[in-house]
C-alpha cells in the first residue's frame, strides 16, 4: 500500500450503476420517504451532484444507449449502431442495437492504462464489447431484465464468447449475488495494478420482487404520491402503448401506484444495503483511500408521474440521474448544482486517473467542477426519444418537444420553469410573456441536433 500513499500509483475505481434508479428516489436527493442510508453516508463523504442527466437514445430498451453512451463517452446517436438497416420508426427491437465498435469504452481504455478491469452483473451492451472491456468477471448477465432469483449468468470467457448454452442460473436474489461477487473480488485482490471494478445491479428494474423481509419495510397506505401524479397523461406522447406503460392500468389508481412505489423502495433498500456490503469490503481491504466511487443510473423512471409508468419520455423523473463520487483528492459533503450529462462521466475519470481521453469520447469532464476550479462546464443539457420526443434544458428552463404525438404528423412543445415548478405541471408554451425562452431554446436544441446528426432532421427533412 506505500507505492499507493506515494502517489506513484493510480486510484482503484469502484464503480456501480443501478438499473432504473430515478434521483429523487434516494434519501440525500431530499426523499425523506425512502431508506438509502449507505448510499446518504457515500454522498456524505464525497460528492452529491444534483443536475446530472441522461441523454436518451432510440430504442425503447433505453438502458442499451445509456449505458453506451456512459461507456464510450458519446452521445445517444453515435454510442450505439443498427445491426441491420432501419428507419426511426422501427426502433422498438432492442436487439437491432449494438454498442457502436468503433468507439473507444471506458474500462477498455483503463485496461489498456493498465488497471486490471472485472465485471458483474448487467451487461447489456453485447459480449464482443465485454470482452474488449474486462480482463475478468463473474456472474455475467448479458441481457436487459429477468427474474431476481433465477438469471442466467455467465462466468469469465478467456475467449469472449459466452455461447448461451454455457449460462448457470442463479440462486440468489441479483443484487445479493453482484454484491458478493464485487466482495470476493476486494477481499482476493492482491495484484500491484490499480483496478476497475464495474458492478452493474439489475434492481430496481421490475420484476419488482423484493426478497422475504424486505416487501414489508414499506406500506402503500403510508405513501404519499407525487406532486405530479395525474390518472393519465394529459395528451398522446407518442409512446403511451409501450410495455412499460402496461404494468398498471390505466387510469392510474393511487393504490395501484402506492404498490409501486412501496416495492420500489423495497427494491432500492435491499441494494443500498448490499451496496453497503460492497463499501464495506472496501474499507476493511484498506482500499478505500485509495479508491474512487462511483454511483449512478442509466436512467430514471415514472411510477405514477405524469400519469406515466416508464422511462420512455424526457420528464425529470426518466432522464435526471444520481451521480455520486468519492475519492482521493475529492471534496467531502460537498454538492454541485451545475449541468451535467450521463457522456461526462468517461473523460471525469480519465482526468481523476491522469490517463488521455479518447477522441471518440465528446463529453466534458466534470473535475474542473470537482476540483473549484469552475462553476459550471455546460449551458445546457439536451435528451432525446426515439423519433418522437427531444429535450433542452438549462439551469432554470426546460423544453420538450413533441413528434408525430397523436399520429397525422403534429406537433407539441412544452416549456417548463423548473426553479417555480419542479413537478413539471405547468407548461408555460402558449404564454407570450415566456416567448423569448421558448424560442431561445428552440434554437439551442436546433443547434445541438444538428451538431450531432440527429436523424429525425434528416427523417423529417424527406
Amino acid at each position: 500500500m506505500s507505492e499507493q500513499k506515494s502517489g506513484n500509483k493510480k486510484p482503484n475505481i469502484l464503480f456501480i450503476i443501478a438499473d432504473d434508479h430515478r434521483s429523487d428516489s434516494i434519501g440525500v436527493y431530499g426523499n425523506p420517504h425512502v431508506r438509502t442510508p449507505n448510499l446518504d453516508r457515500l454522498a456524505a463523504e464525497g460528492v452529491l451532484f444534483q443536475s446530472v442527466y441522461t441523454m436518451g437514445g432510440q430504442t425503447a430498451a433505453l438502458c442499451v444507449p445509456c449505458r453506451a453512451s456512459l461507456l464510450t463517452g458519446a452521445n445517444a446517436f453515435r454510442s450505439t449502431v443498427s445491426n441491420k438497416e432501419v428507419t426511426l420508426a422501427e426502433t422498438e427491437d432492442r436487439s437491432l442495437w449494438e454498442l457502436n465498435p468503433a468507439l473507444a469504452i471506458l474500462p477498455e481504455v483503463l485496461r489498456q492504462e493498465g488497471y486490471r478491469t472485472f465485471g458483474t452483473g448487467k451487461w447489456h451492451n453485447g459480449k464482443a464489447a465485454f470482452a474488449r472491456s474486462f480482463s475478468d468477471g463473474a456472474n455475467i448477465f448479458f441481457g436487459g431484465m429477468g427474474d431476481h432469483v433465477g438469471l442466467p449468468v455467465h462466468g469469465y470467457d478467456l475467449d469472449g464468447i459466452y455461447p448461451q448454452e454455457a449460462a448457470q442460473m442463479s440462486s440468489v436474489f441479483s443484487s445479493e449475488l453482484f454484491a458478493e461477487t464485487a466482495s470476493d473480488f476486494i477481499q482476493s485482490y492482491e495484484s500491484d495494478e490499480p483496478f476497475f471494478l464495474y458492478v452493474a445491479f439489475t434492481a430496481p428494474h421490475d420484476p419488482r420482487t423484493p426478497p422475504p423481509g424486505y416487501s414489508e419495510l414499506y406500506s402503500p397506505e403510508g405513501l404519499p404520491l407525487p406532486g405530479n401524479f395525474m390518472t393519465e397523461h394529459p395528451f398522446d406522447n407518442g409512446e403511451l402503448q409501450v410495455r412499460d406503460e402496461q404494468l398498471a392500468v390505466t387510469p392510474r389508481q393511487p393504490e395501484e401506484i402506492r404498490r409501486h412505489l412501496a416495492d420500489y423502495y423495497s427494491m432500492i433498500t435491499h441494494m443500498d444495503e448490499q451496496i453497503g456490503r460492497i463499501l464495506h469490503t472496501l474499507e476493511a481491504s484498506g482500499r478505500a483511500d485509495d479508491t474512487i466511487v462511483v454511483y449512478t443510473a442509466d436512467h430514471g423512471l415514472a411510477l405514477g408521474q405524469h400519469g406515466l409508468l416508464g422511462k420512455q419520455n424526457l420528464y425529470e423523473h426518466s432522464v435526471h440521474i444520481p451521480l455520486v463520487m468519492r475519492g482521493p483528492g475529492l471534496p467531502q459533503a460537498a454538492g454541485i448544482e451545475a449541468l451535467g450529462c450521463q457522456i461526462d462521466i468517461f473523460p471525469t475519470l480519465c482526468d481523476l486517473t491522469g490517463i488521455s481521453c479518447p477522441q471518440t469520447a465528446e463529453g466534458r469532464s466534470l473535475a474542473p467542477l470537482l476540483l473549484g476550479q469552475a462553476a459550471a462546464v455546460r449551458e445546457n443539457v439536451f435528451a432525446a426519444y426515439k423519433s418522437l420526443q427531444r429535450m433542452v434544458r438549462d439551469d432554470r428552463w426546460k423544453l420538450i418537444r413533441y413528434y408525430r404525438s397523436g399520429g397525422g404528423g403534429s406537433e407539441r412543445t412544452q416549456l417548463f420553469d423548473l426553479q417555480a415548478d419542479p413537478w413539471e405541471v405547468s407548461d408555460l408554451s402558449g404564454e407570450s410573456a415566456h416567448e423569448p425562452h421558448l424560442r431561445r431554446l428552440e434554437a439551442q436544441l436546433l443547434q445541438w441536433q444538428r451538431n450531432v446528426g440527429d436523424p429525425l432532421l434528416i427523417e423529417t427533412a424527406h
